[in-house]
């Protein structure tokens, strides 16, 4: 991230100095002290210009709900209720939170998209790449949550000693499944292609699980023997967790919205260490990314 001296911004911005400084007193401009020095991270003031953009009565763009919709993920639930934002949360999967965001009925959007790259391995920019995709998100940011660990959800003792998904195919043991759009679902199926195999391949149960905590339910009530979902639904729900891949687990959001004060009171509070603290007593996460900005159009 490039980083600008006060002299530099206010050249930047055509703003006097003062000026400057009496945005920076006030909070109001993207800024940080090093050494008692101010900087300016400069993607952010392009950000912080975009979200004050003044356009003409046709074109003026209502407001989208203080809710984030898309996957959902215990760590940001509490978050969402710790940081005082104010913000709701409504979890139907990446996909569909994507399209919400899209028609601006959410002011964000908690994504894990999975894809393959050319090589064959889960692709590390999979949710930059759906951002980037999206039709009328040409003013999108992807912030960085957490890093999260996906994984097999078990019975206590795993009883069917499962050590991974060869396993689950070669034994037919029974998978509760996600509903189609949702993260866990995309991560799913990749790995099953890597493996040569397919959803067809599974002794499937059904209905599909809404969210990851749903399928932990099924799995302890002993109607599936596994399923995919974070280590942290499988500690909530008293399983046993074989460990497959950690991801990116990302906000997604227009550039307008990044700077209102619920979306700011959200952001701010991801640098605090009460979230670091949460996340290692949740297990599975890795917060160390969070706040940072991934990707911006």
């Amino acid at each position: 991230m490039e980083f600008l001296t006060t002299s530099e911004a206010a050249d930047y911005l055509r703003l006097g100095e003062r000026k400057l400084y009496e945005l920076v007193t006030n909070g109001a401009i993207p800024c940080t002290k090093v050494t008692g020095k101010w900087l300016f991270p400069r993607h952010e003031l392009d950000l912080w210009v975009l979200s004050g953009l003044a356009r003409p009565a046709g074109m003026l763009t209502a407001e989208p709900p203080p809710v984030v919709g898309g996957s959902q993920d215990e760590l940001l639930d509490w978050s969402l209720r710790e940081s005082g934002s104010g913000l709701g949360s409504m979890s139907e999967g990446s996909v569909r939170g994507l399209e919400r965001l899209q028609r601006d009925e959410v002011m964000a959007v908690a994504v894990h998209f999975h894809s393959l790259d050319a090589s064959g391995n889960l692709a590390s920019d999979a949710s930059v790449t759906a951002l980037r995709d999206a039709p009328d998100l040409h003013d999108a940011v992807l912030v960085a949550f957490v890093r999260r660990e996906q994984g097999l959800v078990l019975p206590p003792g795993n009883p069917k000693r499962l050590r991974g998904l060869s396993d689950v195919l070669a034994l037919g043991a029974r998978m509760a499944m996600r509903q189609q759009g949702t993260g866990a679902q995309m991560l799913l199926d990749m790995l099953l292609t890597r493996a040569g195999a397919s959803a067809r391949d599974l002794r499937r149960v059904d209905p599909p699980a809404l969210t990851g905590p749903d399928l932990a339910e099924i799995v302890r009530a002993g109607q599936a023997d596994c399923g995919v979902a974070t280590r942290a639904a499988a500690r909530s729900a008293g399983l046993d967790f074989v460990p497959l891949v950690w991801e990116n687990f990302d906000l997604a959001m227009r550039q307008r919205s990044y700077f209102r004060p619920a979306m700011q009171a959200l952001i701010r509070f991801l640098s605090e260490r009460r979230l670091r603290q949460r996340a290692e007593e949740l297990t599975g996460y890795d917060p160390s990314p969070a706040g940072q900005i991934r990707f911006a159009a």
